[in-house]
């Protein structure tokens, strides 16, 4: 039988690629649907040059296009990480790929409801993560989900 080719955030598989060295495996997705499925694993975060661990990151700004900054020093590291997600989005649209599962909440990964730090520093749940928003915009096919 074939397998479905997916892309999925690389922490879900249960890889040591997080800020703090650590993974969210999901058994779900490496056991039941893994049966089914070749994964093609992407982590903005190391892939962009970021190493593990690291500082954390948030979004800050307009929702619509947020700055996305270290937690603690406040870096923006914005323009590396979009100029790392045009290349890694036109290296995907090479791959056959049916859809993608991004890794709920995060900055860079985020498909909906990612927290975004407005005026004051008030988050609210409005954004998308930077590589999630870059991946869906010239893919509106493709089935889209996070974990």
């Amino acid at each position: 039988m074939e397998k479905i080719r997916l892309g999925i955030s690389t922490c879900l598989l249960g890889e040591n690629v997080r800020f703090d060295g650590g993974h969210k495996l999901d058994p779900f997705l490496t056991g039941t649907l893994g049966r089914y499925v070749e994964y093609v694993p992407v982590c903005p975060e190391v892939e962009g040059g970021f190493g593990v661990p690291r500082e954390s990151f948030l979004l800050v700004g307009a929702p619509e296009n947020p700055r996305l900054v270290t937690t603690r020093t406040q870096v923006d590291h914005t323009e590396r990480m979009v100029q790392w997600t045009r290349k890694r989005v036109q290296d995907l649209e090479k791959e056959d790929r049916c859809g993608y599962i991004f890794k709920g909440g995060s900055p860079s990964s985020g498909m909906e409801r990612v927290k975004v730090y407005g005026q004051n520093d008030v988050p609210a749940k409005i954004g998308v993560g930077m590589f999630a928003r870059a991946f869906m915009e010239p893919f509106p096919l493709p089935p889209v989900e996070e974990e």
